[in-house]
């Protein structure tokens, strides 16, 4: 499980763990019943804390996403997709939100805004 940190972001450590742990979920990169690593090894792999780790894991549990088995681990639910599509989409229009708020404060059209999507989106096509 390949999970990539970023110290300059405004999302605290235990939040990407969970957002990544989703995306991996919702990707089939990780599917029900695949074992996490223990608590104890992400937090050295990640060069973080025990307690970030786990606090990332008891939000993962409390969402549903995954479960605990006393003594054995961490392992992924067998979560409804559509339940994981629609926290993708809440997430992706919170982050339109915030996108369409700095575009107004530009005075961007939403037609320059449409372009730039596609334009991004062409790029991420190139790099497959």
């Amino acid at each position: 499980m390949n999970i990539l940190l970023s110290n300059t972001s405004d999302m605290p450590i235990y939040e990407q763990i969970c957002s990544q742990i989703k995306g991996l979920i919702a990707s089939g990169g990780l599917k029900a019943g695949d074992a996490l690593p223990s608590i104890r090894v992400l937090a050295k792999d990640l060069h973080i804390s025990v307690i970030t780790t786990k606090r990332a894991y008891d939000e993962l549990e409390k969402e549903g996403y995954i479960y605990t088995v006393s003594s054995k681990g961490c392992y992924v639910a067998d979560t409804n997709s559509e339940l994981i599509r629609e926290s993708r989409l809440r997430e992706i229009e919170a982050h339109i939100e915030k996108i369409a708020s700095l575009a107004g404060s530009i005075s961007l059209t939403k037609n320059e805004l449409i372009e730039m999507i596609k334009l991004v989106y062409e790029e991420g096509d190139d790099n497959e």
